[in-house]
């Protein structure tokens, strides 16, 4: 009995344990972007509305087997995005559409070169369009775009041109299946532009405008942390905010991939039809070249090697306010893209910036003689 209760008491603190294991990752996610935890509740609601084709018999009889299809089409279409789901719904639908007639087409024109010559020219068939399609996908901007599509349109023209051989119900069988896999792929949109929509537009505008802010935070505490003027030590919440810009320095995949998404939604809040998301790729390459040279900046407060004392006292005044005002102007540049008006309150920092830079140089030429060159 004491060994039962012993294994009953381990057995509760372990489930226990687990529990509240799973508690602690579903809390953090959550914390971290509430859209996850609503993401996934629109799956599952969108999975067990299209469910209903096999649990509802009528809807059952209509379609057979085939309504498997709705189920596959949610699981592989529904993303975390309005632009991302409706990019592949629309891949899967007109993918299944041109594969489905061709397929058929290429049936019946296989039918027609009797018993032996059938199975031959289908098997050409199927060579020839898996060989272009396949080829199709090596190039950069179909890909980007149409890369599922065309996974999809193989896959397709693949089953129904050779199920036809087996089976003369084809065109049911092709009918079928496009509509089921409509009624998912429409489900799947519905459900993501009705409830809590994630816009991968609005993400990435949000996303410049952060990257942005991050490069001006740097430049704000660059000159006081390697002059040492504050006379403090270093806390962990400044080197984050002059480190923050090292999470961008890679983002050009996921900036490429939110305005490819982007350019599949329609108008929405601020953002009309055909919103101009390619500039924002431009704005973010820009971005991430400064980046780079403040990487370089970075260096110099990490580094050993330190200015000497009689260059410092120099340049220290109008190195910090060069610093500050350039970090200054590229905050008052992300805010202005973030409310989308015109950056004309960045102008008087870039002046002073420039102002600075000036009188650094003459600073340094009367000190030592000689002009220096950028």
């Amino acid at each position: 009995m004491e060994v039962g209760y012993g294994s009953g008491d381990k057995t509760g603190f372990f489930t226990q344990g687990r529990r509240s294991l799973e508690a602690l990752i579903v809390q953090s996610f959550g914390q971290d972007d509430p859209r996850r935890v609503i993401h996934s509740l629109k799956v599952g609601l969108a999975l067990t509305l299209v469910s209903t084709f096999y649990y509802c018999q009528p809807l059952y009889s209509n379609f057979d087997e085939t309504a498997i299809w709705a189920i596959m089409t949610v699981v592989v279409v529904f993303e975390f995005s309005v632009g991302a789901t409706l990019g592949k719904g629309l891949n899967r639908g007109m993918a299944t559409l041109m594969a489905g007639g061709l397929g058929i087409g290429a049936h019946h024109l296989a039918n027609l070169s009797g018993h032996i010559g059938e199975p031959i020219l289908l098997g050409f068939f199927v060579f020839l369009q898996a060989t272009i399609s396949t080829f199709l996908r090596f190039f950069p901007t179909l890909k980007a775009r149409y890369d599922y599509g065309l996974l999809i349109f193989i896959l397709t023209f693949s089953m129904i041109s050779v199920s036809g051989y087996r089976d003369d119900e084809i065109l049911e069988i092709a009918h079928r299946r496009l509509s089921t896999i409509c009624i998912g792929g429409a489900t799947c949109v519905i459900i993501s532009i009705v409830i809590f929509p994630v816009w991968a537009g609005e993400d990435l505008h949000n996303l410049i405008a952060l990257n942005i802010e991050k490069l001006g935070n740097f430049l704000e505490g660059f000159g006081d942390e390697y002059f040492k003027r504050t006379g403090r030590e270093e806390c962990n919440e400044d080197k984050k905010i002059l480190e923050g810009y090292k999470s961008f320095l890679n983002s050009k995949t996921s900036e490429a991939s939110l305005a490819n998404f982007a350019s599949w939604e329609p108008g929405h809040g601020r953002f009309p039809f055909r919103h101009p998301w390619k500039l924002y790729l431009k704005v973010g390459t820009l971005a991430r070249e400064c980046a780079y040279r403040i990487e370089a900046l970075n260096g110099c407060l990490n580094a050993d090697i330190q200015v000497s004392s009689e260059v410092s006292t120099i340049i220290q005044e109008a190195c910090t306010t060069m610093s500050l005002e350039s970090g200054k102007a590229l905050k008052e540049l992300a805010l202005a893209i973030k409310i989308m008006v015109p950056p004309s309150s960045a102008d008087p920092h870039i002046e002073n910036a420039k102002s600075a830079a000036k009188n650094i140089k003459s600073l340094l030429k009367s000190a030592y003689g000689k002009t220096l060159t950028c």
